[in-house]
């Protein structure tokens, strides 16, 4: 077990078209935590095992188990041989909200969907989020650019997504990193529960395509924007319309696509056909 270390060094050997020669790699750690509730596990996900009470009240929120961090109390992290335990106990009416929301999550991190219950879980309605701020378009351009040069983890193992706010004005103010983009995205609205940030006030940057999941978890969330350096899915798109959110994916360089709700980019260009 390697604790709570997010990442650590191992050997290997690298192979060019005319030499091989012995390396050392910085990688990320990736274990299982279990989100343990009322000494109950609601999920289980492998993750990078740094901030990870971040983790855990993000997915908490995310999930619709609390709506506020003060319904968590008592937080403690557990090391165990095969992973880690990050346990809470709730405040008695939100212990109906876990048992309605059921999930053993035990599988890859690159499936946020893994293991729940039903269909119709997975397909729940989305809250409509609220007016949020206004972003010019250089913002939002260089949104990905200012995530990507405040990614240590990466920067050392070249293996990591993040999540980062982008507030008016003030570019990339927090980020949160992990091996899988739902559990980065949960780190950040942990990060922010924990520092009494609202989401509402910003726009959520990921180095990620934008699936089902993470429009699910930042409408849940309150955040209005959501953008990203690859594509939405379509199923992604039609959610995220129908919420409110406003979708800028391919947000590289000087440019983006936006998909919807574009009202919230103040400095739009004119649409050529």
């Amino acid at each position: 077990m390697m604790g709570t270390r997010a990442h650590s060094s191992h050997p290997g050997l690298s192979v060019q078209p005319d030499r091989a020669v012995t390396v050392h790699r910085t990688l990320p750690e990736e274990v299982a935590v279990a989100m343990v509730f009322d000494g109950s596990s609601a999920a289980v996900m492998m993750a990078t095992p740094a901030d990870v009470q971040d983790l855990a009240i993000g997915f908490a929120l995310s999930e619709g188990i609390v709506t506020a961090p003060d319904q968590l109390d008592g937080y403690e992290l557990a090391e165990h041989p095969n992973g880690l335990e990050a346990r809470f106990w709730l405040r008695e009416d939100r212990a109906e909200a876990l048992a309605a929301r059921r999930r053993f999550m035990a599988g890859p991190v690159g499936c946020g969907l893994c293991g729940i219950d039903s269909l119709a879980a997975a397909a729940r309605d989305l809250p409509k989020v609220g007016d949020g701020p206004r972003f010019t378009r250089d913002e939002v351009a260089r949104a990905t650019d200012m995530l990507r040069d405040q990614q240590p983890l990466h920067d050392q193992t070249r293996a990591t997504h993040a999540a980062g706010l982008l507030l008016p004005g003030q570019g990339i103010t927090l980020v949160r990193e992990d091996v899988g983009r739902h559990n980065a995205l949960d780190k950040l609205i942990g990060a922010m529960a924990r520092q009494g940030m609202d989401p509402a006030t910003g726009a959520v940057v990921m180095t990620s395509r934008l699936s089902v999941e993470l429009v699910q978890k930042c409408a849940i969330a309150g955040v209005t924007t959501l953008i990203a350096v690859s594509a939405p899915t379509a199923h992604a798109l039609r959610l995220a319309t129908d919420a409110g959110l406003t979708l800028a994916a391919f947000a590289r360089g000087d440019g983006f696509d936006l998909y919807s709700n574009p009202y919230r980019i103040v400095d739009e260009v004119s649409h050529v056909a």
